[in-house]
């Protein structure tokens, strides 16, 4: 299958590739299938979630534990249940981030992190319940590994 992306022109698909949104993403509840797109150059730390029912809806993602080593999302048990997965130790995660210039004015959304099985292609955003993690962390305040 092919789609339009905001990002990467029309991309070539199979149904493996798509992660499914029960319950869409905060504010987008209504779009419930994405592709995870890695943008060049970035092994695979700076992503895309690309919207298979919207081109031109796509948020920017990072990977985590690229930007703080400590980052440890906990899921609530019901959330653990809808993921199919005994352990939150057993899911991907990625955050979303704003991208500013100059970049490292960028923030990232630890506190909501989106969790995904990759066994399944179950994806949710979520809020973790601890206080450790905010909202908007810049890049440059992570420039040191560490969070929370």
């Amino acid at each position: 299958m092919q789609t339009n992306t905001k990002y990467f022109g029309v991309v070539t698909y199979e149904t493996e590739d798509v992660l499914t949104f029960p319950h869409g993403l905060f504010g987008f509840e209504e779009e419930r299938s994405f592709l995870l797109l890695p943008f060049a150059d970035s092994d695979g730390n700076l992503l895309c979630f690309q919207s298979l029912q919207t081109p031109s809806l796509a948020f920017v993602a990072m990977n985590p534990f690229s930007l703080c080593s400590t980052y440890a999302p906990v899921l609530t048990a019901e959330e653990l249940r809808e993921l199919q997965v005994e352990r939150s130790e057993d899911l991907c995660y990625y955050v979303l981030c704003v991208v500013r210039q100059p970049i490292g004015t960028s923030t990232v959304n630890l506190r909501c992190p989106v969790a995904v099985n990759e066994d399944t292609r179950q994806a949710m955003q979520t809020i973790l319940e601890s206080d450790c993690y905010g909202m908007r962390h810049q890049l440059d305040e992570l420039s040191n590994g560490r969070c929370g």
